[in-house]
């Protein structure tokens, strides 16, 4: 099992909102993560489109992933936090919907930061595509990372 294969199997079950909403992670690599979500009746809204808050649950929980991925060897020592974060809701979003999210620098740097200045704050952006292949939502999510007290 590699490192990512282990991050992937740990947020499966570390973030429960994340997994009560549907979300599964697909991939993790050093700064990139991929995640899905199926339309159920539970995560729609009034017009019977996804709802709001499940894509930016979607959206979130793949950001965190490729946090986990670019901080792989030290991600166990580590407190990332979600800052703050963009949504821009581009089309009206049904069936299941991919997210794709990566780091704004590649891990090396972020871990040179957090051993250089104790910390580090970067950007994760997330494209959340439907069935064809279209961008329904773009995100970013500023994330803080120090080590654990």
């Amino acid at each position: 099992m590699t490192p990512y294969d282990m991050i992937k199997a740990h947020l499966s079950t570390a973030v429960p909102f994340a997994t009560y909403v549907g979300v599964d992670l697909l991939d993790i690599s050093d700064g990139q993560a991929s995640a899905e979500l199926q339309q159920r009746d539970e995560t729609s809204n009034h017009i019977q489109s996804m709802h709001a808050a499940a894509m930016f649950a979607l959206g979130e929980a793949a950001s965190g992933a490729a946090v986990a991925g670019a901080l792989a060897p030290v991600i166990l020592e580590m407190r990332p936090v979600a800052a703050t974060a963009d949504i821009k809701f581009l089309k009206v979003a049904k069936g299941k919907l991919t997210a794709q999210a990566r780091t704004s620098r590649p891990g090396g740097e972020l871990m040179q930061a957090i051993k250089d200045d104790g910390k580090v704050a970067f950007d994760v952006t997330v494209d959340i595509t439907d069935a064809a292949g279209d961008s329904v939502v773009g995100m970013t999510v500023n994330w803080y990372v120090s080590p654990q007290r």
